[in-house]
């Protein structure tokens, strides 16, 4: 099982390089950011780009992979992602995940002044998303036509330099997400119970998980592959689950989530009056010893 971070997009790069540096430093497996143009609680506080800020901690840093948790069709096109995901890829010296996911309704939806679209569209959008980025990302040039995402003569080279692409990390619960995990993924992601995780009772949590985690293997049955071939990554900080209060408390929650199939946990970096807000001592020996104290 391997530990990851979340770094909110929230920082001025002065102050900012130092806690993805201190990720490095932790031996958190990967550093992720949102990639929204604002986000709940933080919509009227300070929030950077997604892109931007990993090409700089790229920069800052030398081992710890990065990536987006997660990127959706909300404000991106493929044919412009592409490109920067190649280039980010580039900088980082392979170190890229794209964690991606058919959005939502928040701030995003209807920020290019768009009608927020329905749970269908939605779908209907990333079913045609993902095999678009697929394709651009592994070759030279790419004509396909859909009926939302187009690309004439998509000219990407020289690629990745993860072969044959960066990995993607489908975040899924439904039938549709899952198949797309099943066929594109390196990996897949949950939060919990789509539909309100933190309604959902501490000791029911791990069940939701497991539940999604059948759906993923039939998925994975159905399309021809082994779901073990797929790492599972579970966002912590949706449910009313408290993992971070305490090296004791990870140490419990961790072990549950191993035992249903879980291969990486993601927690929330710290930060200070917010949903996030925890010990940083805590949070720092978490990562220094959690994993450790499994076994």
């Amino acid at each position: 099982m391997r530990l990851s971070t979340v770094i909110l997009p929230i920082h001025r790069w002065s102050e900012g390089q130092k806690v993805w540096r201190r990720a490095e430093e932790l031996g958190f497996h990967a550093a992720y950011t949102y990639d929204h143009l604002s986000w709940r609680s933080f919509r009227d506080e300070p929030w950077f780009g997604s892109v931007p800020t990993l090409t700089a901690a790229a920069t800052a840093t030398e081992r710890i992979r990065l990536g987006t948790l997660v990127t959706s069709p909300n404000f991106r096109h493929p044919v412009t992602l592409a490109k920067e995901l190649i280039t980010l890829d580039d900088v980082s010296g392979g170190r890229l995940t794209l964690g991606i996911g058919a959005g939502g309704v928040g701030f995003d939806a209807t920020a290019m002044g768009q009608e927020a679209w329905s749970p269908r569209e939605r779908a209907d959008r990333f079913a045609e998303f993902v095999p678009l980025l697929d394709e651009l990302l592994t070759s030279d040039a790419t004509t396909r036509e859909g009926a939302y995402y187009s690309a004439v003569e998509a000219r990407n080279i020289p690629g990745c330099v993860q072969s044959p692409r960066v990995p993607f990390y489908v975040a899924a619960t439904g039938p549709r997400g899952l198949k797309l995990a099943a066929e594109y993924g390196q990996g897949w992601v949950t939060y919990g119970d789509p539909r309100g995780p933190a309604e959902v009772p501490v000791e029911q949590a791990p069940g939701v998980i497991a539940r999604q985690i059948g759906k993923l293997t039939a998925a994975c049955e159905a399309a021809g592959r082994d779901v073990a071939s797929l790492e599972k990554a579970l966002l912590q900080g949706s449910t009313a689950e408290e993992p971070l209060r305490s090296v004791g408390a990870f140490v419990d929650w961790a072990g549950r989530y191993r035992e249903l199939g879980i291969t990486e946990l993601v927690v929330h970096w710290p930060v200070p009056g917010s949903i996030f807000a925890g010990d940083l001592d805590v949070f720092e020996a978490i990562a220094t010893e959690g994993l450790a104290q499994l076994g």
